[in-house]
């Protein structure tokens, strides 16, 4: 299969596989621009965050325990020693903990999840991938998705002015970004997005996240990025923050992507209350047993944050306009597809 500058549809079933051969991925011009591209996304996150003294921490990639909140995907279990252990599905215990050496701090990691099948086709999931985390101790919601934007809006604006050739090869018209470099990141609620949706005949659910179509749905006419926030309790991890203004709403957020590309990034302020840590686990089905190192360091003391995770596929891909995060991945790895 030959790569071709690509043309975005969101027709997601239309979305091409990756081919066989590494080498054909590798040597495409679209893969290299794309990967060019997404370079200076990095190099942008990392020069915004570390401008505004962040700390990038390196964080482990197996542990006892990982993030149960990975919406119908499984863990993958190794033997460490004798004992179960964990691939990393994203690096939220360890972000928290990482803040009693530093109080910002940001890791770019892989995380491997085991996505269910019919995922394949979505053109938004591998089954493993990488996040650009963040977390910053002390941090409302509104700081840290002010965080968000300067970095996107960083970055992106990086990418674009030091690589106009990679852009044409792609066939991408960097004029789309207009908004997103100048003005501010829209925000909508999960309950306005819920009603938007079934007023348009999608039966999305009010208690649960917005499905993967109902992404692309709410994202399709927007001319910038949007943060969509205030998920119902019960949809989300037991870290994610429950509004004490609000019963039974969190104070979390996703950022949506215009065009149809559905979510970049997810995050929250954090639990950080011990008896409120249990009783959220214990509510999500989760076994506080199992969460021994996590819950002593609890007990004895962690600060409240802030952070997030910004899926890097995810955004070079809409960034570069690709079909599919695959092709922002040089060794992609698709759900139920085996590749080198």
């Amino acid at each position: 299969m030959t790569l071709t500058s690509p043309e975005k549809t969101t027709t997601e079933a239309a979305a091409p596989l990756p081919p066989a051969d590494p080498r054909e991925h590798l040597t495409s011009p679209v893969t290299r621009a794309a990967l060019r591209v997404q370079q200076q996304l990095l190099a942008g996150a990392r020069e915004y965050l570390t401008g505004e003294g962040f700390a990038e921490m390196m964080p482990p990639i197996i542990g006892p325990v990982t993030d149960p909140g990975i919406r119908g995907s499984k863990q993958v279990d190794l033997d460490f020693y004798g004992h179960k252990y964990k691939l990393m599905t994203s690096a939220i215990l360890y972000k928290q903990a990482s803040l009693l050496a530093f109080d910002k701090i940001f890791c770019i990691a892989p995380n491997v999840r085991m996505e269910p099948l019919e995922t394949a086709n979505t053109s938004r999931h591998l089954a493993e991938f990488h996040q650009i985390d963040v977390e910053m101790a002390g941090a409302s919601r509104d700081q840290i998705t002010g965080v968000v934007e300067a970095l996107v809006r960083h970055s992106v604006g990086r990418a674009i002015a030091e690589l106009p050739a990679e852009f044409e090869l792609l066939g991408r018209d960097t004029s789309v970004f207009q908004k997103l470099l100048t003005e501010a990141f829209g925000r909508r609620t999960h309950a306005d997005a819920v009603a938007e949706l079934r007023s348009g005949g999608h039966p999305q659910s009010a208690d649960a996240e917005i499905d993967w179509q109902g992404e692309v749905i709410v994202s399709e006419n927007a001319d910038r990025p949007f943060f969509l926030t205030d998920y119902p309790k019960g949809s989300r991890g037991f870290y994610d923050r429950e509004s004490a203004e609000q019963p039974g709403v969190l104070r979390n957020f996703d950022l949506i992507a215009p065009e149809g590309y559905g979510e970049l990034c997810s995050g929250s302020e954090r639990e950080f209350d011990y008896g409120r840590i249990v009783t959220r686990m214990r509510e999500t089905g989760e076994n506080p047993a199992k969460y021994g190192w996590y819950l002593k360091m609890v007990r004895e003391g962690i600060p409240g944050s802030a952070g997030f995770g910004i899926g890097v596929e995810r955004f070079t891909r809409y960034v570069t306009g690709l079909d599919a995060a695959w092709q922002a991945n040089a060794f992609p790895k698709l759900p139920g597809r085996v590749s080198p």
